[in-house]
């Protein structure tokens, strides 16, 4: 895909000093887009900091996506840089608890749904001005195929998965008519950290050995293998480009093409 497919965009990624949220952030950086990070880790924020693009197409701040107050503010920050933005991508999410669903606490419970839901409606909420005096623009919302299928143990998560498909397809109607585009990203098994601990988590709730998880997982999809953080980032890249323009409300499944998930 040629550069002069992807004009310069203002592009906002919450949770981004790490993971998918950094992977789609340098994707981007390198297509010449100026991106607008925000984290609750500080001692990621800081290695952000160290970055040679710091301060010229890379900006970050600490932001607790639970807590609305620090969403707004962060716009109020955000709005004294820049009037306006092109894209939005909530990426924020957290994996939640793993276990049956009589055995999770309600603080699990409620973190869980505040951090993979309540946060994406403040930036949203925050977003949308801006993306009005735009006069268009996109907004990318991070589900997962957990957001498609029952998925046994992981309860919270699935809720939360499955409420970003609503909300993209309710926004999709909603904004259409501000030239705002709006569609959900729902990854399979992504290659890193997080789908490590969530194996290892599986695993002792089971009684089963890490290996044996990690294989059942890869055998719920046909291609039989996890996918990686720039798959995700290259379908964000896609999403927010010319040739997505007529393309809304629309769930994107990046996974291999998940079969079943128990």
């Amino acid at each position: 895909m040629s550069q002069g497919n992807f004009a310069s965009k203002n592009i906002i990624i919450s949770a981004s000093a790490d993971g998918l949220g950094w992977c789609m952030a340098t994707v981007l950086i390198d297509q010449g887009h100026t991106v607008y990070l925000s984290d609750i880790n500080q001692q990621k924020i800081d290695e952000v900091h160290k970055h040679p693009l710091f301060n010229k197409r890379v900006f970050i701040d600490n932001v607790d996506v639970g807590n609305p107050e620090s969403v707004k503010s962060y716009f109020k920050a955000l709005s004294q840089k820049i009037t306006s933005i092109d894209v939005l991508i909530n990426n924020v999410g957290v994996a939640g608890p793993t276990g049956p669903m009589e055995d999770l606490t309600i603080e699990d419970w409620r973190q869980t749904i505040d951090i993979n839901l309540n946060s994406h409606f403040y930036f949203t909420k925050f977003a949308i001005p801006l993306l009005k005096k735009n006069k268009g623009g996109s907004i990318i919302n991070l589900s997962s195929t957990a957001g498609l299928f029952g998925f046994p143990l992981r309860t919270p998560y699935a809720a939360s998965k499955w409420a970003i498909i609503g909300i993209t397809k309710s926004l999709a109607m909603e904004l259409g008519e501000f030239d705002i585009r709006v569609n959900a990203i729902c990854p399979g098994s992504v290659s890193g950290d997080r789908i490590n601990r969530v194996i290892e988590a599986k695993a002792k709730s089971i009684g089963s050995s890490e290996k044996e998880v990690k294989e059942d997982f890869e055998a719920m999809v046909s291609l039989k293998t996890f996918v990686d953080k720039e798959d995700i980032a290259n379908m964000a890249s896609f999403l927010i480009s010319n040739e997505a323009s007529k393309i809304s409300g629309q769930i994107m499944t990046v996974d291999g093409n998940t079969e079943r998930m128990d």
